[in-house]
């Protein structure tokens, strides 16, 4: 997914604070639960000498509420001179953790951006409609807009009100609903959310969906629950709004790993194992990195690749940046997800996490390519069997 937001990282001065936490709240009032996790990660950052400022305003970052009730995570990343990354996971951690040091640690970040998902909440009902937008860090948005239609006669009265009176409300309603879907489609076209939950008074929500614009319809989704007025169960709907989002994640996700599994499949526009994406990297040519989601705690954590000053010198071993031309002085080793993220993100490339079995990632990576020549490495040798490490670094 879109890691733009990471791009501030890139050239800034080291050394480099990560905050890996369980954001989930507790019982009982504030986010006590939250900060008293951050304080057992804080000793152990003073211990490694993250300086005490950066601490200070990492604990103020975390202080301040994500907003979410359920089970969540947070990752905040400062460097030499303060914060600089702060975004909700979807999910928390297994375990709070910090690491100070000269880079800072990537795949938190990443996973981060695969989870976020850019929505807006459109609760209508049939004078207007209030608009909660959710940016990429994960938070429920507290910009709220509103929209009311204008047209004031909705109510109908009881038995034997007059058709005309009626047909009057009946207007009013769509009236109000075709502006509150002009209304939308001009923010949806300016703010480019990726989802749209659309949810309130049943008529409204008919009347409001059919009167969008077919971009704003492909990314619409209903859920019951929520609305304008008082009366609303808010932790129920909330709920009904995370199993959308998940169901979006995986619709998301799925379409990724299906584009790398046929491109894998067809021999092109596509590779894995360590090597050739380390190439494919070097080279410029990824459009999305795809990290088996072990690579946070396993694999990727405990190996390690050889860099050059820019991101894209990148080498399984210090001859591969000899034959770049970087100097031996201007090489050092750095671990593998923080540099296949890092060069990543040089190329403006997104990050896609796969589960077990989803794909066939030999040593947990792999890469949908933009573009090939015949000098890109081909996976078609995965049919064979000459190659058994390749085959038995599947995951």
């Amino acid at each position: 997914m879109d890691l733009h937001w990471l791009k501030p990282l890139l050239g800034r001065p080291a050394p480099f604070t990560t905050v890996y936490l369980d954001a989930t709240p507790t019982e009982g009032p504030g986010e006590q639960g939250v900060v008293e996790r951050w304080r057992s990660v804080r000793r152990g950052l003073e211990r490694d000498g993250a300086p005490a400022a950066v601490l200070d305003e990492i604990g103020e970052t975390i202080a301040v509420p994500t907003w979410q009730r359920g089970p969540h995570g947070r990752v905040v990343v400062a460097d030499s001179e303060g914060v600089r990354v702060d975004r909700v996971l979807s999910e928390p951690p297994a375990q709070s953790e910090g690491v100070f040091g000269p880079v800072p640690a990537l795949l938190p970040a990443a996973r981060a951006a695969d989870d976020a998902v850019r929505f807006v909440v459109v609760a209508v009902d049939r004078s207007g409609a209030d608009l909660t937008w959710v940016d990429g860090t994960g938070r429920r948005g507290k910009r709220t807009e509103t929209v009311e239609g204008g047209h004031d006669e909705i109510h109908k009265t009881r038995d034997g009100m007059e058709r005309r009176a009626q047909t009057r409300a009946e207007d009013s309603w769509s009236r109000n609903a075709e502006a509150v879907a002009a209304a939308l489609d001009r923010a949806v076209a300016e703010q480019q959310p990726e989802l749209v939950v659309l949810t309130g008074d049943l008529r409204a929500v008919a009347l409001v969906r059919d009167a969008v614009d077919k971009r704003v319809g492909e990314l619409l989704v209903e859920v019951p629950g929520g609305g304008r007025g008082d009366g609303i169960r808010q932790e129920a709907f909330e709920e009904r709004v995370r199993e959308a989002l998940d169901a979006f994640r995986l619709r998301r996700r799925a379409a990724v790993l299906d584009r790398f599994a046929q491109s894998l499949g067809q021999g092109s526009g596509a590779v894995t194992a360590l090597d050739d994406v380390v190439d494919v990297l070097r080279r410029g040519q990824v459009d999305e990195l795809v990290l088996h989601t072990g690579s946070l705690t396993g694999s990727l954590v405990e190996r390690s690749v050889w860099v050059g000053p820019e991101p894209l010198q990148l080498g399984v071993g210090a001859d591969d940046l000899a034959a770049l031309g970087v100097g031996e002085g201007d090489t050092r080793e750095m671990p593998v997800g923080v540099a296949l993220v890092r060069a990543a993100l040089a190329q403006d490339a997104g990050v896609t996490f796969a589960d077990d079995g989803a794909v066939e990632l030999v040593d947990g990576v792999g890469a949908v390519l933009r573009w090939r020549d015949g000098s890109t490495p081909s996976e078609s040798v995965l049919t064979q069997s000459a190659d058994t490490r390749r085959v038995r670094g599947v995951v």
